[in-house]
């Protein structure tokens, strides 16, 4: 259950989605990410190295490590599986009309 915990943080998948490709400083993940407070990034970053996930790099650049990288594999179904419910709400948003039929 501490992977739920961790992943359920606000900001933790976008991170790891976010390193999933490339190693990237501080201020560049900072910006990929919205723009999320330091404060916060800094905490994440914090958490996902001492779960041993990410790691900080000879030239200061976040990685993921090879966890890390089982741990972004892992959740594929899922990021899948939001781009169909995405798509799906696309297609056929629900109307006022059929929502007050759901009671």
């Amino acid at each position: 259950m501490a992977a739920l915990d961790l992943f359920g943080r606000r900001w933790t998948l976008r991170i790891i989605w976010e390193l999933g490709d490339e190693p990237l400083g501080f201020r560049l993940l900072q910006r990929r990410c919205d723009g999320m407070s330091s404060s916060v990034l800094q905490q994440r970053l914090k958490e996902l190295q001492e779960a041993r996930l990410a790691e900080v790099l000879h030239d200061g650049a976040y990685t993921l490590t090879a966890l890390g990288h089982d741990a972004r594999e892992s959740l594929a179904p899922v990021i899948e599986w939001s781009r169909r419910w995405a798509a799906e709400l696309a297609e056929a948003p629900l109307t006022a009309a059929e929502d007050a039929g759901d009671d």
